[in-house]
């Protein structure tokens, strides 16, 4: 005789009904993406305590809206495995580390921020993501640009609470509510890729659009950072030929996607054989320059340690070795590497580089041949956020921490969802799940 089903406490499904609910769910995806993005404005007014408490809260509501929508959900080759692996290592780091209580709150930040960006890529689809990024993205600019209206036009007196110098009457650079100019121009690049997609798929209304791309631009020249400016070029060559092979037989595209891998071999391999012309080039550029110093340090300090690394914490803490003894350079504090794949290095060791250059690949190539293969155009958000994510990691950090790293574990987990072979380990009694449409109207 078998036993009869267990009934849950009626105020225990109604919570969950609740937290469930896809009205929820929206709610709560753009609370997180305008939590990561508005991450150094709550620093700058809350402090540390603030900013924490609310991410904290997130993750709890995050993990009752999971409770409540888990037999809606499919597993199957979800999570990419080298995600996985990568913050299995960088959690192992903490058995080495030198400060331990900065690795504990590091991995903390980063396992919580991992975990958030894993449950808007589950609980909603990608126009719907786009959607919440474009709505939080339009805010972050118009706030950024009034208060450097503010700062450097109506009142011209420096904000240095939120980091805004007041340059705005003499053409920039602008901070914005970012932090430094080279973040202005990050995230109007990000912006520039949501608003062309919502404008693409009808997702907004025109004069929304147009008015959404008027000031990502208006952002990214004036923050007048050089970064911005070749990631921007990078960007638009990584667009035009995926609208290309978008139009290419597709008997073809594997053809074309093995000559694309060719040429960025031979182009990776002449840039490293060339190497000390490029560098003597760019050393004419105080800010590479001043790069450059951090590098050549901390290339000091990564041969100390160079299989299992110094021990994760994500930001850097000025207050401890061996952070403190690369304020030297510039004669500040440093809160990063300037570089992401150098910063993992120095912070994770060898194999934690060897993990994560492997993460950002597989989720760049998958979401590669996702954008160029699939009818709708909302595919190609994801691949060009990563090309816009990857290149600026060679001269930010920022893909490692806060908007940058939850936004490169959304699109990862988005394009493992279209292609991990793991899909195909499903039971052969297990009914398929329902197809997801990426439709144009966000519920």
């Amino acid at each position: 005789m078998s036993a009869a089903p267990r009934q849950q406490h009626p105020v225990l499904a109604g919570v969950l009904v609740f937290f469930g609910a896809t009205r929820f769910a929206k709610a709560l995806t753009t609370a997180i993406v305008a939590t990561a993005f508005l991450s150094f404005l709550l620093r700058s007014t809350l402090g540390w305590p603030g900013l924490v408490a609310i991410v904290c809260a997130l993750v709890a509501f995050a993990t009752l809206s999971f409770a409540g929508r888990w037999k809606q959900l499919d597993w199957h080759g979800l999570l990419p495995i080298s995600l996985l692996i990568f913050l299995a290592w960088c959690t192992l780091t903490i058995f080495w580390s030198s400060y331990v209580p900065s690795s504990l709150n590091g991995i903390a930040y980063l396992l919580a921020y991992a975990f958030l960006g894993v449950y808007v890529a589950v609980v909603r689809d990608l126009i719907q993501i786009v959607r919440a990024v474009g709505d939080v993205l339009r805010v972050v600019l118009t706030l950024s640009l009034v208060l450097e209206v503010l700062s450097g036009v109506l009142l011209d007196v420096p904000l240095r609470f939120i980091g805004i110098t007041g340059a705005l009457a003499s053409g920039g650079p602008i901070q914005g509510v970012l932090g430094t100019r080279n973040m202005v121009g990050f995230v109007a690049l990000l912006a520039l890729v949501t608003f062309a997609v919502e404008l693409a798929t009808r997702s907004v209304r025109r004069g929304v659009a147009v008015y959404s791309i008027v000031i990502a631009a208006g952002a990214a020249v004036l923050s007048g950072s050089p970064v911005t400016a070749g990631v921007a070029l990078v960007t638009a060559v990584a667009a035009g030929v995926l609208l290309l092979l978008r139009r290419a037989a597709p008997e073809t595209r594997r053809t074309w996607h093995v000559a694309l891998v060719a040429v960025a071999v031979a182009a990776a391999l002449l840039a490293f054989v060339l190497r000390g012309r490029i560098l003597d080039l760019l050393s004419t550029r105080r800010e590479f320059t001043y790069r450059l110093e951090i590098w050549r340090e901390l290339g000091r300090l990564i041969d100390l340690n160079p299989i299992e690394g110094w021990g994760w914490v994500g930001y850097w803490r000025s207050n401890v070795s061996p952070f403190f003894a690369l304020d030297v350079v510039g004669g500040r504090a440093h809160t990063s590497a300037l570089n992401a794949f150098l910063d993992v290095y120095f912070q994770a060791g060898l194999i934690g580089f060897a993990v994560f250059t492997v993460f950002a690949l597989l989720a760049f190539g998958r979401a590669w041949v996702v954008a160029a293969s699939r009818k709708s155009i909302v595919f190609l958000w994801t691949a060009l956020v990563l090309v816009v994510l990857l290149a600026t990691s060679t001269a930010e950090s920022i893909v490692l921490v806060e908007y940058g790293w939850l936004l490169l574990v959304i699109c990862s987990v988005k394009a493992a969802r279209d292609l991990s072979w793991r899909r195909r380990l499903r039971p052969a009694d297990e009914p398929p799940p329902a197809p997801r449409h990426e439709s144009l109207e966000a519920p």
